[in-house]
């Protein structure tokens, strides 16, 4: 610890310049005094004297003056005027109301606070460097505040994140950036940055401190201060305040600077007339307080650091660390790290500081206590140890801690006095306490399932709970609460379970010849009869509904199939299991079950044969099912029908019958005939109707496992890892779950409404199916665990085992929280890091790696061992880390360091020992020694942990001279604290405990079992020894002497590999075929009074679980024994750190032999996203080691559920936590939600005879990203629309258009020749996963499909020679896949550990691309080896500069070159030979998403709309500076600002023209020469509500909700004219009607959301007319014939009758009043015969299924009702959103008739004639219609539909045809007044086809 003084003379010096301070001659002294003022900073010798500084000081003397004179010197901030005494008010003083000298960004404004009842600044925002307030205005100002203290009077926002950055500078001129935030998770520190979490703690204790405001936050006066804190961690002198940032989410009042240390809680009143020593706030800074009320009851101080009152030197010099985070809320009893607690301040308001790391304890005098306080004493406080080397002297056996802890619970201030601790002797505790209670240990919780199989598990009669096996324990596990009870006493696995109807017998066999059975009562857990079954092993047992019949089917020792029925209606009354009847048959049984409705019928099922069995007189019989042609299918599973009403009933005659070929059969019970046999087929194409008989031979169906049935549904499970629900018939799959591997057994719950599901990889779940929620119960480790370790401060244990798998698990929950495995290695130790969230694990290949549970990475890699990985222990100090290996080798690793390094190798030193031993290596307690088995096994020896010098052997051999046998050691482990016990378990049955120093024997503790003890484990207190003695834990009284009893626990099945107690000292665990957790009923009771004790609850009792085998045991078990908290774990805190001389390059070496060692740096955590991360990378190798290319099998993360597919490959998944946030990243394709579905199969019509052609699309997808692309010199032209691919002729206009598309499509890719271009769209409910098609340009076909990302695909690339596609998925995917564009095969999949934004080849080597993402630049290199394909990965942390930021877009410039974008638009310069990045600079205000370069030009493009071209020729230079270059020499040559967020750009080579698509839909030709943007492709950015027609077809009309009116060509479809009405929808339009005349009158009317209509002039581009003739909406809006009249109607059902010539409404009709009106049309001729007088016909259809039809002549001012039509509504869901529109139209063909879609209680088209007045035709639909349009040339009729849509119908032939291309529902449809073309719109897509015929 390194310790500042200051010396005397440098003191007196500054003394003596304050006294002169306020002389005016002092100024040439000032400057003298300076040149000399150095020395205060230097180190000195331990005699200097100290003298402390005052507390607070007056103006102008002191620190401040020197400070002054030091400004004046250097030219720096000139002194501090008497404005800023005794305080200053800084809002006030720079006027941030008039944001001159400040600035805000984003959401700022000025809001009234209920508590203070005044006005406070609230500034919000999902992100907090786009929201903030900012002092001063610009960066390059400064505020030059000298004041000690800043006060920010500030409220966070509930349940949300803020951010306060200040910029302070020091003495020399240094800029510090302090930043404070709830956002952080640890405290981080650099050469230029302070960063502290602030932390909110309640009452309930957490382990993860950082988080959101809670949501009852108070006002808080954070007080800060700036000089401790500079001195503190920078050891700098504070010189001035230069800025202040306050980031969203929070409020703010005020802020205040002063050299007085405020009390915020007294005030000045208060302080004269109490007398207090302090310093009363003033009134300005105050807080309103009711009155007779506490201000600490409303309100929270908090002053860091915490300690300020006292002299800081003073504190610096007494060793004790500053608090690395601002804490409130409550402490606990065991904190995460070690807790230094500050006196207590005046205000009974100061901070918790908490520190990480080795501290060392320092006695802190006690403050006047002026107020109440509770004392409260830990009984164990925390004792942290330091090294040695910091300590002068001699190192004391323990440490005294004395200390003060002040916390805020909620408004109260409890004070923790003197907590002080002496670790007690060994000698000592035999005083303590006499031997244990008995038993000691209970069993809590079991972590496994199966062992033999992992096809038994079952439902209990009422649901709640599962019982199932784990190996030789059964559990029954509660599924709500997931408490577990256990049933002990089997000595081998168990094989098959049985439970009866009535919960009220259990029944299980275990493996091990001949079979025992087992019968329990099941309320109890008593075992009710044990006895020996006929048959060697059993398989299968089956009970009958009353419990009464057992069945039981097995193999004899031949080998042959036995059946045998036992009755058992006796044994709950004290008789005996009787064997009813036994039969051997040849046949095979897969499963047999009892028929729930005969007791006396049974079936069994096995391969080729259905047998119908049945016991009568004492014999079972027979007989099979003639399966036909079935009869070699192989039968795996039967269940029988279960009948609605639970009595019988004739489908209680019902057996269904599953095989592993896909077939069910159905099969009459009682006539013993097969009804129908259906096939399972995994994708069944839709056309084809599934038939109730197929042909086995054809086809792989689906290989059942096993099925259970319900009263409606059928569960299946199936080889491929789904579970499936089916309908009785089989018709379509109701519902699927998928699993990690193949599906071993399902089962209904009694209700229906669970599944129960069981893998053969070891998981137990359930499927909900109400909620369609799976809920995983059980994960267990396939094969033997080997090692564990725990961590004390996550409460999380990590086991490794021969399934190759290294599992990490909460032990408060037993669930698994991350799962690391390896198919080519396997784990074989593993050790917790003590104080850093990190565990190193070694392998069979001799490798040792670090992981981080941070950022679920691999931090660094060593492979000095020639052999397995035998054991691994690290000292509790943290500092050293030792591994052994099978061929004797010792390696010694440094753990202080950030990066694990290797000390020193000693072969040939610890014993050979090819199995791996977690024991054969222990370190003391004081971490000074290291003891282990070796150089052979009967020598045990000592050596001094840091130096490695040898201290003591022992000769195991020697120790019992009485034995006629050699004898060596086990295991060894030492004693806990300073007893200087080393403890040796012999090969002999025997534990010694010897003299760690001098190698005497003390005591020995002989086992009673014939096994070696082969793990030891001593509780903290010495009470305690655990010991692993083959099945069997065993458990001695340690401090009693003598032949002290011991007892022996059972359950586990294979020998226990490993035992430790918990850190909590609260429970033990054991390891070996499963992991138990047991309850130490001995453990220390919980004082009631301690913060933070953990809860207690009665414990049951424990039958079967003890084997008793001590002689003199005494004592009861203790009923209360503490429960851990349930609490889900915590989220893991991330930081990113850059190792220190890290070239952070690809490096190879073979100078030091062949040995290895990956280095590895950290990543950000993903907060909300609940995705798995890891990534495992390669790094220049560090001291120590000698670097190699490649560790054995490249690193590279792997999905989850985990998939095996490449050998060699590590992979991690974490537990689904939940569903995945998206990144605050415009760059992340987001698909548009729509409430439309697509059909899955549409009737298309034969080739050649469609009667529509796609002509034209209108519209860019602004949604997309890369989603456009252009080769100037082919002059290949592509871009997306939908789920369309466009590709457009520039020259000629014609398109194409690529279908085949399911989804929206995200993002496009071409490659290098041009030749082949590749789509990518995301899944929805027609695409399971997102669908990636690879066209042939040329050809303009579809050559493949590609499918593996499950959300969507982010960005899509090719190599440079062709070779490779690269895709990366969402952040909701987090998957990078590369696909060989030569087979079009996956040949790697690597899942990320955050969401990453781009990816781009290497464009010089094909082997080698870059990916950008949240905190990180990878690098990733193909390795290929033969046919297999892998990556080598590699990450560089986000620079400094850009710490805040997140790296968006990337792009190649000249070699090496790599340009970077950031979501704080700075553009970062990596050189990509070295890994580093040497350049940076602003390039833009927002978030940069794209990046283009060529040659010496550099094109961004951002979400602030900008488009700016970059000079960059001199970067190549600049990179020759490595770190001294600046970025003052790239210069900005032009600037465009565009309609959008750029999203995609192409360029020529030469940069000079481009083109670039924005979020607005619109594709810009840019042209860098003319500095101009012209518009290439646009379209609405909103839905399109109407599209109308010129009378002469010349132009057509569109409007949308985004408030414009279009005007567009109609032969080349560009745009003309747009009107633009701001914050308005524009709903409806319609163009003046050819009886108008000439071109140049001709009109627009649209109507608008806000009841206006406006008038348009088509030929002037001008408005002639606004009008109000509503107050709602506008919906409808038409001409009459004569265009002097515009007829309108609104949301309400009103119409309104307009005339444009005078702006006046003459009529308005409320005949629809209450009914949105949706559609209005007028015709002109005359109906006489309809009885009616006037020129005009017109119609108006409402959303309530009603038509109006009227006869007009509205220059005689007359409108006569003609016809009132209603009609029933529609009989369609209203969940959907999705109602059809009431729609009515005139038929042109026959005036007199109306055609209407939506008013009718179906899908059908209705034809009313005005002259009969009746339906006259009904022509049927597949769906409601959405639109409807009638063609004015031919008799046709075209309807759109919600489901994607089109149809057209042939109203002469009757003929239908169905078209579909859009992505979104069919809401629109027109035709044009010749009926040649069809406009079909979806939201904002616009479709024209051509009508051509039949």
């Amino acid at each position: 610890m390194r310790v500042l003084r200051r010396t005397a003379s440098a003191e007196a010096g500054s003394a003596s310049w304050g006294a002169m301070a306020g002389g005016g001659g002092a100024r040439p002294a000032h400057c003298r005094l300076v040149s000399r003022s150095g020395s205060s900073g230097l180190e000195v010798p331990p005699a200097s004297l100290t003298i402390p500084r005052a507390e607070a000081r007056p103006a102008g003397g002191g620190e401040r003056s020197r400070r002054a004179a030091l400004d004046r010197c250097s030219g720096g901030v000139p002194s501090p005027a008497a404005w800023q005494h005794p305080f200053l008010n800084v809002f006030r003083h720079f006027r941030v109301d008039e944001w001159k000298r400040s600035s805000k960004e984003g959401d700022v404004a000025v809001v009234t606070d209920k508590v203070l009842k005044s006005a406070v600044y609230r500034i919000r925002g999902s992100v907090s460097s786009s929201n903030y307030i900012q002092l001063p205005r610009t960066s390059t100002q400064s505020l030059g505040l000298t004041g000690r203290y800043l006060y920010v009077l500030f409220r966070p926002l509930p349940t949300k994140h803020f951010v306060i950055h200040l910029d302070v500078s020091t003495e020399d001129g240094q800029v510090i950036r302090v930043s404070f935030s709830n956002l952080f998770k640890e405290f981080k520190s650099s050469a230029t940055w302070l960063q502290f979490p602030f932390v909110f703690e309640t009452k309930t204790s957490r382990r993860d401190l950082a988080g959101v405001a809670p949501p009852d936050v108070r006002w808080t006066c954070l007080q800060l201060d700036l000089h401790d804190i500079l001195m503190f961690y920078l050891n700098r002198h504070y010189g001035h305040l230069k800025s202040i940032r306050l980031c969203a989410s929070l409020l703010v009042r005020n802020l205040y600077t002063s050299d007085l240390c405020f009390d915020p809680a007294v005030t000045a009143t208060e302080a004269r007339r109490a007398k207090l020593p302090v310093n009363p706030v003033p009134r300005e800074m105050a807080f309103p307080v009711p009155k007779g009320e506490s201000w600490h009851d409303h309100y929270i101080h908090v002053r860091f650091p915490s300690d300020g009152s006292k002299a800081p030197y003073e504190q610096v010099e007494k060793s004790c660390p500053p608090p690395e985070a601002v804490f409130l809320g409550h402490v606990s009893r065991r904190p995460p790290h070690p807790v230094v607690f500050g006196k207590p301040l005046l205000s009974r308001g100061s901070p918790v500081a908490q520190i990480s790391g080795p501290i060392l304890p320092c006695q802190v005098p006690p403050a006047p206590r002026l107020l109440p306080e509770v004392s409260l004493t830990y009984k164990h406080p925390e004792v942290s140890s330091v090294r040695a080397s910091s300590i002068p002297g001699p190192r004391p056996s323990a440490w005294d801690e004395a200390t003060d802890a002040h916390a805020v619970v909620r408004g109260k201030h409890v004070l923790a006095d003197k907590l002080s601790g002496v670790p007690m002797a060994l000698e000592d505790l035999g005083s303590c306490k006499l031997f244990l209670p008995d038993p000691v240990l209970r069993l809590k919780g079991v972590i496994g399932f199966g062992g033999h199989s992992t096809q038994w598990a079952l439902w209990t009669k009422d649901g709640e709970s599962v019982v199932y096996p784990c190996h030789a324990v059964i559990v029954v596990l509660h599924v709500d609460t997931r408490q577990q009870r256990f049933f002990l006493g089997h000595t081998d696995k168990v094989s098959a379970l049985a439970l009866d109807g009535n919960d009220t017998l259990l029944a299980s066999a275990q493996v091990q010849p001949p079979s025992m059975v087992r019968l329990w009562d099941f309320q109890t857990g008593g075992c009710l009869s044990l006895f020996r079954s006929p048959l060697h092993t059993i398989c299968s047992l089956s009970f009958s509904g009353s419990g009464a019949l057992l069945c039981g089917v097995g193999k004899d020792k031949h080998g042959k199939t036995v059946v045998v029925a036992w009755g058992t209606d006796q044994v709950g009354l004290g008789g005996e299991v009787a064997v009813l009847a036994k039969v051997h048959t040849d046949f095979d049984i897969q499963s047999f079950r009892i028929a729930f409705f005969d007791e006396t019928r049974m079936a069994s099922c096995g391969r080729g044969s259905v047998r119908l069995w049945r016991l009568r007189g004492g014999a079972l019989r027979s007989c099979a099912v003639d399966l036909g042609e079935y009869c070699t299918l192989e039968l795996t599973d039967l269940a029988f029908a279960q009948a609605p009403d639970g009595h019988r009933a004739p489908s209680a005659s019902i057996l269904f019958v599953c095989s592993h070929s896909g077939h069910i059969l159905e099969i009459d019970h009682q006539h013993m005939a097969v009804h129908h046999i259906r096939r399972l087929l995994p994708a069944q194409p839709p056309a084809v109707p599934l038939t109730e008989k197929q042909d086995f031979s054809l086809g792989s169906g689906i290989a059942i496992s096993s099925l259970s049935v319900s009263t409606a549904t059928c569960a299946v499970g199936s080889e491929d890892g789904y579970l499936r629900l089916w309908p009785l018939d089989f018709s379509s799959v109701l519902l699927e779950a998928e699993h990690d591997g193949p599906v071993g057994s399902v089962s209904f719950s009694p209700d229906g409404l669970r599944v129960l599901s069981t893998t053969t990889s070891g998981h137990l779940g359930f499927l909900d199916v109400p909620s369609r929620e799976y809920t995983v119960l059980a994960r267990s480790h396939m094969a033997p665990v080997l090692a564990l370790s725990t961590e004390q401060n996550r409460g999380q244990m990590a086991t490794v085992s021969l399934d190759h798998t290294v599992r990490i698990w909460d032990l408060a929950t037993l669930q698994q929280l991350y799962d690391f495995s390896s198919p080519g290695e396997s784990p074989c130790a593993v050790a917790f890091h003590p104080t850093s969230p990190n565990f190193f694990c070694g392998f069979s290949s001799g490798a040792v790696r670090s992981f981080s549970l941070e950022d679920s990475g691999v931090l660094v890699e060593h492979t000095r061992h020639r052999g397995a990985i035998t054991s691994l222990v690290i000292t509790p100090d943290g500092r050293f880390l030792f591994s052994s290996c099978s061929q004797g080798s010792l390696v010694q690793y440094n753990c202080a360091v950030s990066r694990c390094c290797v000390l020193r190798v000693a072969a040939n030193t610890v014993y050979q020992d090819g199995r791996p031993n977690p024991s054969i290596l222990a370190v003391s307690g004081d971490s000074c020694r290291l003891a282990f088995v070796g150089p052979s096994k009967c020598m045990v020896t000592v050596m001094e942990s840091a130096s490695l010098d040898e201290l003591l052997h022992v000769d195991v051999s020697t120790l019992n001279l009485a034995s006629n046998h050699l004898d060596w050691a086990v295991a060894v482990c030492f004693s806990p604290g300073d007893s200087g016990h080393l403890l040796v378990s012999t090969s002999s049955n025997k534990i010694v405990v010897l003299d760690a120093v001098s190698g005497h024997a003390l005591r020995k503790f002989s086992s009673v079992r014939s096994r070696a003890c082969s793990s030891l484990a001593l509780s903290e207190d010495s009470s305690l020894l655990l010991a692993a003695t083959g099945r069997t834990i065993t458990v001695w009284d340690y401090p009693a002497q003598g032949n002290s009893g011991c007892q022996v626990y059972i359950g586990h099945s294979e020998p226990v590999r490993a035992v430790a107690f918990t850190p909590d000292q609260q429970q033990v665990l054991s390891v070996g075929d499963a992991i138990f957790l047991w309850d130490v009923l001995a453990a220390p009771e919980s004082d009631p009074s301690e913060p933070g004790a953990p809860p207690v609850h009665e414990a049951g009792s424990s039958a079967g679980q003890l084997e008793d085998l001590a002689s003199g045991a005494c004592g009861l078990p203790r009923q209360q024994v503490p429960i851990p908290s349930l609490a889900s774990p915590s989220p893991l805190g991330v930081h990113d750190r850059p190792f220190e001389g890290s070239a952070g390059t690809f490096s190879t070496s073979d100078e030091e032999g062949p040995c290895e060692e990956n280095h590895v740096s950290e990543a950000f955590l993903q907060a909300q996203a609940p995705t798995p991360p890891v990534l495992l990378e390669r790094e220049a190798s560090g001291a120590g080691d000698g670097p190699r290319e490649a560790a054995k099998g490249s690193w590279a993360p792997a999905a989850a559920p985990y998939h095996r597919s490449q050998t060699g490959e590590w992979s991690l998944w974490r537990v689904k936590a939940g569903l995945p946030t998206r990144p605050d990243s415009y760059k992340h394709f987001t698909a548009r939600y729509k409430a439309s579905t697509r059909v899955k199969s549409v009737s298309f019509p034969p080739a050649g005879r469609e009667q529509l052609r796609l002509k034209a699309v209108v519209g860019y997808n602004g949604n997309g990203r890369a989603n456009m692309v252009w080769r100037p010199n082919t002059g290949f032209f592509a871009y997306t629309c939908g789920r369309l691919v466009v590709v457009e002729d520039l020259h000629s206009g014609t398109q194409q258009h690529w279908l085949g598309h399911p989804q929206e499509i995200s993002t496009l890719a071409l490659n290098q020749d041009g030749q082949v271009l590749a789509s990518a769209s995301c899944c929805g409910n027609t695409a399971a996963r997102c669908q990636i098609r690879i066209w042939d340009v040329p050809k303009g076909l579809c050559q493949h499909v590609l499918s593996h990302h499950d959300t969507a695909v982010q960005a899509l690339a090719f190599s440079p020679d062709d070779e490779f596609l690269v895709t990366l998925g969402d952040y909701a995917d987090l998957t990078l896949a590369l696909w060989s564009m030569a087979t079009y095969e996956l040949l790697s999949s690597t899942r990320l550990p955050e969401p990453v934004h781009g990816v781009a080849f290497n464009p010089w080597d094909a082997n080698e691309l870059i990916s950008v993402g949240t905190s990180a630049i990878t690098f990733w290199l193909l390795q290929h080896h033969g046919t297999d394909t892998s990556f080598q990965v590699h990450r560089e942390p986000v620079p400094e500069e850009l710490r805040t930021s997140e790296l968006t877009s990337l792009c190649y410039g000249a070699s090496p070159l790599l340009y970077c974008g950031s979501s704080s638009g700075q553009v970062c310069v990596w050189d990509t030979g070295t890994g580093r990045c040497f350049l940076a600079w602003e390039a833009d205000e927002g978030e940069i998403g794209v990046l283009l370069c060529s040659g010496s030009r550099l094109v961004s493009g951002s979400n602030t709309r900008r488009l700016r071209l970059w000079a960059v020729g001199v970067v190549p230079e600049l990179r020759r500076k490595g770190s001294s270059a600046r970025s003052s020499s790239v210069l900005m040559e032009r600037e465009l600002t565009l309609d959008g967020a750029v999203v995609s750009a192409s360029f020529d080579s030469g940069m000079d023209m481009g083109v670039v698509g924005t979020t607005a839909g619109t594709l810009w030709y840019i042209s860098w020469t003319e500095g101009t943007s012209t518009r290439l492709i646009s379209g609405h950015r909103s839905k399109v509500n109407e599209v109308v027609f010129s009378p002469s077809e010349s132009h057509c009309a569109t409007c949308g909700e985004d408030g414009s009116v279009r005007v567009w060509s109609l032969a080349s479809m560009e745009l003309v004219i747009q009107f633009q009405v701001l914050n308005q929808s524009c709903l409806c339009l319609a163009w003046t009607p050819p009886s108008c005349g000439r071109p140049e009158q001709q009109q627009v009317v649209a109507g608008y959301s806000d009841g206006t209509l406006r008038v348009f002039s088509i030929s002037r581009t001008a408005m002639e007319l606004k009008m109000h003739p509503h107050r709602t909406a506008l919906t409808a809006i038409a001409f009459s014939t004569d265009g002097q009249t515009i007829l309108s109607g609104d949301k309400d059902g009103l119409v309104a009758i307009s005339r444009p010539c005078t702006g006046m409404t003459f009529r308005v009709l409320s005949d629809h009043r209450g009914a949105p009106i949706s559609a209005i049309q007028s015709t002109s001729k005359e109906y006489e015969d309809l009885g009616v007088e006037g020129g005009e016909l017109w119609l108006a259809a409402s959303g309530d299924q009603r038509v109006s039809i009227w006869a007009s002549d509205w220059l005689r001012d007359r409108c006569e009702l003609l016809e009132w039509l209603s009609f029933p509504a529609p009989a369609t869901s209203e969940a959907l959103g999705l109602l059809p529109p009431s729609l009515a139209a005139f038929c042109p063909w026959d005036r007199a008739t109306l055609v209407c879609v939506g008013l009718g209680a179906h899908e059908e088209v209705l034809f009313y004639s005005l002259r009969q007045k009746q339906v006259v035709q009904k022509t049927p639909l597949p769906f409601f219609a959405m639109s409807l349009s009638l063609s004015p040339g031919a008799q046709l009729m075209v309807v759109g539909f919600a489901e994607c849509m089109l149809r057209l119908l042939d109203c002469v032939s009757g003929t239908a045809q169905d078209f579909e291309g859009h992505d979104d529902s069919v809401h629109l449809c027109r035709f044009t007044p010749s009926g040649k073309l069809l406009f079909t719109a979806a939201h904002n897509e616009i479709l024209v086809w051509e009508v051509t015929s039949p």
